[in-house]
């Protein structure tokens, strides 16, 4: 159960420390990781701020996802992360470039999170929380955890959790879009501290929010016999 519960995890993108808890950094990519969905937005939105000129920003925010992918090549280490990147600043890429659009850059990522909600949703009413699904095998737990009740609740109450953070970029983000180019910077200035940083600060909570209670004395509560 414990190899099955970190393959599990791993192919999840969760992982856990060696004492069994969940490593919420690594689970976020590790630095490498968060720089590579940091930085190409970051890059783009000094790009054109300081040449307001979107083909040249664009070209930049793509230079930066690919060399992150060269890295990783170097590294020998698996490309999912950098190459799902790629792909993703592609197509933002190309949406601002055919809109004329700066704001559009940012434009995939409310798609992208509106369907993480969904499905998180969904895994909510039909009682197999995704919460239930990560934290329960790197517990350790397997599926074991959905013939308790209160166990099933609190791993809804998890997926809640992040669900609230994802809703929650959602009801600051698009405002900021909709305000067009004057928005523009504040929009990219919160995709870059309500991204990697939000989500580990969910994962965390989340985490706390569903430990299970401590396991009851042998004794059954009566003290134990004086030496």
């Amino acid at each position: 159960m414990a190899g099955l519960a970190a393959e599990y995890a791993a192919k999840a993108g969760l992982h856990r420390t060696h004492d069994g808890r969940v490593d919420v950094l690594r689970s976020a990519g590790g630095v490498q990781g968060i720089a590579e969905s940091i930085m190409p937005g970051l890059v783009f939105l000094v790009a054109f701020t300081i040449t307001q000129d979107l083909p040249p920003s664009l070209v930049a925010a793509l230079g930066t996802a690919a060399v992150f992918t060269v890295v990783r090549l170097i590294q020998r280490r698996p490309l999912t992360q950098a190459l799902a990147g790629v792909v993703g600043v592609g197509i933002s890429a190309w949406l601002a470039n055919t809109t004329g659009k700066a704001e559009d850059f940012y434009l995939p990522g409310f798609f992208t999170n509106a369907a993480y909600i969904i499905a998180m949703v969904i895994s909510i009413l039909v009682k197999w929380p995704v919460a239930g699904l990560l934290f329960g095998f790197i517990r350790n737990e397997g599926l074991d955890w959905r013939k308790d009740p209160d166990r099933l609740k609190a791993y809804r109450l998890g997926t809640w959790i992040i669900v609230g953070v994802l809703a929650l970029r959602l009801l600051v983000q698009v405002p900021l879009y909709l305000m067009g180019p004057d928005g523009l910077a504040a929009l990219a200035t919160t995709r870059l501290l309500m991204g990697a940083p939000l989500y580990i600060l969910g994962v965390w909570v989340a985490w706390l929010v569903t430990r299970p209670a401590p396991a009851k004395d042998l004794t059954d509560g009566e003290p134990a016999p004086k030496a």
